[in-house]
Formats: C-alpha cells, sequence, structure tokens
C-alpha cells in the first residue's frame, strides 16, 4: 500500500509540475472579431508562446553585488523582443481585463505615419502583402520611445489599435501567436512576416 500511494503522489507531483511549466511558457487565446483578417478569424483558437520574448532583470538581479557593471534597468532577453511583422497577443492597454492581436508594424526608436492608409516608418513605405483591405486614414508621425510598439491589426477598417490608443507599452504583451489549432481546418503555423521598407 505504500509503494501505491508514493507512485499516486509522485505521478501527482508530476502533473502539477507540468502543468504549471505550461503556464509559465504557453497559454491559448480565442481570437474576437474579424480585425486581423484574412491572417486569422473570429473563432480561431491559439496557442500563444510566452517565453519567446522572455525578459530577464539581470541589472536588479545584480543589483545587490557590490561593484555591479550593470544599471539596475538592464534585462536580458535570451531570444529576441518583439520584431516588426510578429503577430502578438496582449492585455489591451487601456483595459487590462482584455486581451487582443495586432501584427507588430514598428519598435522602439522607430517613427511611424500613415499617409492615406500607406504606412511608412522612418521615412520610408511599408510593403504589407497580408494587408488586403485599407481606408483612407491619414496619422502624423510619431516617434516610439523605449519599450514602446506600434501594433495594427490587418484588417485595416476594423481594427482598434495603435492609430487609435497609442504606442503599445512592452510590458502589455504577454507572447508571440504561434499556431492556431482550432478549428481543425486551419491547424497550422502562423508565420511571422519580415517588413520591408520599399
Amino acid at each position: 500500500m505504500g509503494s501505491f500511494l508514493r507512485e499516486t503522489l509522485q505521478a501527482l507531483l508530476l502533473a502539477i509540475g507540468i502543468f504549471l511549466a505550461l503556464q509559465a511558457t504557453v497559454r491559448n487565446f480565442r481570437v474576437e472579431g474579424s480585425s486581423m483578417e484574412p491572417t486569422l478569424y473570429h473563432g480561431q483558437y491559439l496557442v500563444v508562446n510566452k517565453m519567446r520574448y522572455l525578459r530577464i532583470p539581470i541589472g536588479r538581479l545584480l543589483a545587490r553585488l557590490p561593484f555591479s557593471p550593470l544599471p539596475r534597468d538592464a534585462v536580458w532577453e535570451p531570444f529576441s523582443g518583439p520584431r516588426p511583422g510578429d503577430v502578438v497577443v496582449f492585455h489591451h492597454p487601456r483595459d487590462s481585463r482584455r486581451d487582443l492581436v495586432k501584427r507588430v508594424i514598428a519598435g522602439p526608436g522607430d517613427t511611424v505615419e500613415i499617409r492615406q492608409g500607406h504606412v511608412y516608418v522612418n521615412g520610408r513605405p511599408l510593403h504589407e502583402p497580408y494587408v488586403k483591405r485599407r481606408e483612407n486614414f491619414t496619422m502624423p508621425p510619431i516617434s516610439l520611445g523605449r519599450d514602446e510598439y506600434f501594433v495594427l491589426g490587418d484588417n485595416r477598417p476594423v481594427s482598434s489599435d495603435s492609430r487609435s490608443w497609442g504606442p503599445l507599452p512592452r510590458s502589455a504583451i504577454i507572447g508571440k501567436a504561434w499556431f492556431t489549432y482550432w478549428p481543425p481546418s486551419g491547424i497550422g503555423l502562423i508565420q511571422a512576416v519580415t517588413l520591408r521598407r520599399q
């Protein structure tokens, strides 16, 4: 009886460990609305890779050392931060209870402008093959600060994005949209697009 109890306890601890590891690395997300069509559709379920944009605050960790060579706000990203072309899931900047999915268009230090529906990054037009519907929208140039990103939906006329609520802070990003798993007909990886400036 003792070995059965021990094996049950070991299996339970292993299951809890696997559950916690999965919670720390991935999560699921359901697409709401049509703002990312034709890339993603309403009702699709995604797996979000939370580890892809992992940030470790090494400045704070090393600050306890007497002669730390790094500033207190130094951060180590073992992979890379969000890149233009990535599809990301994030907390809405004005309502953290809501999560959204959009495409990263520009990152820290970039200047973004929109002229009659066409996006310009650092003065150069962006080639966006995934956009099927544009609107005649114009936005004056805005410069992104440290840890700020400009995100847009692929279906511009119906998307609420950085055009309406401004740059997305890095701290709001949950992770990179990795692959779709429902419905079965749409199973597959979500390809990041390398955004080319013309």
